[in-house]
């Protein structure tokens, strides 16, 4: 008896969270090219690596173009009013966010395949598993979104490694220095509403992180004068693997 009471219990517990994965919510954000919030739970799309919004990429022309706000646009232009479904895949390696297989009500495909068939996300192994290879592959040869220009990979911009490979149709051998210049600013523009600084800090691998991010409020803010990021949000920036600067007291002023 008692083992059945605590079935039935353990059954009661599971049903609605069952009821709920499965439900579709109204009124995603889309906080960029790869994260969707839907209420208070935000999702990195899985298998996917998208720009960063402070992301600088080349277009065809070799002008300089904000590639991760654009990919963060033309997400939110799929999903348009429609509700949103993710099916959470638990979190993801900086646990502050979940993983998550979203789609869009009315859309067979989900919209992680969809990003990276646009072209404004790449196949990011091994969490695909190869399951977007072949959207990759087709927005590769077509020449869409990220491809049509010259880029590196999100992951390579995250880190900071200004010598990583060069991706897209319109990279040029003989203007490599020219480019890497471009696409790493040594004074990167802010993009809107996102004004906390980050800087790359070798120090901050004490503590796991990559790089100390840096409010308003804090008193090293006025000093920092070339960041190495840009975040919206101090959870963007935690996700991102950045630490909050020690000198950042409680009561440092928050984005707007």
């Amino acid at each position: 008896m008692p083992i059945e009471m605590k079935s039935i219990r353990a059954l009661l517990l599971i049903l609605p969270i069952v009821a709920v994965s499965h439900a579709f919510a109204a009124g995603p954000i889309v906080r960029d090219g790869g994260t969707i919030q839907l209420g208070e739970v935000t999702y990195r799309l899985d298998g996917i690596d998208a720009p960063e919004l402070d992301h600088i990429c080349i277009d065809e022309h070799a002008d300089p173009w904000a590639c991760g706000i654009e990919a963060r646009d033309q997400l939110a232009k799929l999903i348009g009013d429609r509700a949103v479904h993710c099916e959470d895949l638990g979190l993801d390696p900086t646990k502050k966010r979940h993983l998550g297989l979203c789609s869009v009500a009315g859309e067979s495909t989900s919209l992680n395949a969809l990003a990276v068939r646009q072209g404004l996300a790449l196949n990011s192994e091994p969490s695909a598993k190869g399951r977007f290879r072949d959207d990759e592959a087709s927005a590769r040869n077509r020449r869409s979104g990220l491809w049509r220009g010259c880029f590196v990979a999100p992951a390579e911009f995250r880190r900071g490694k200004k010598d990583g490979a060069l991706l897209g149709d319109a990279c040029r051998a003989d203007k490599d220095r020219e480019i890497r210049a471009v696409l790493f600013p040594a004074d990167p523009m802010m993009p809107p509403g996102c004004p906390i600084k980050g800087k790359l800090a070798i120090r901050a691998r004490v503590t796991g992180n990559v790089g100390v991010y840096h409010l308003q409020g804090c008193r090293s803010y006025p000093a920092l004068t070339k960041p190495d990021r840009w975040f919206c949000s101090e959870e963007d920036a935690q996700a991102a693997g950045f630490r909050k600067a020690y000198n950042c007291g409680s009561a440092a002023k928050k984005p707007m």
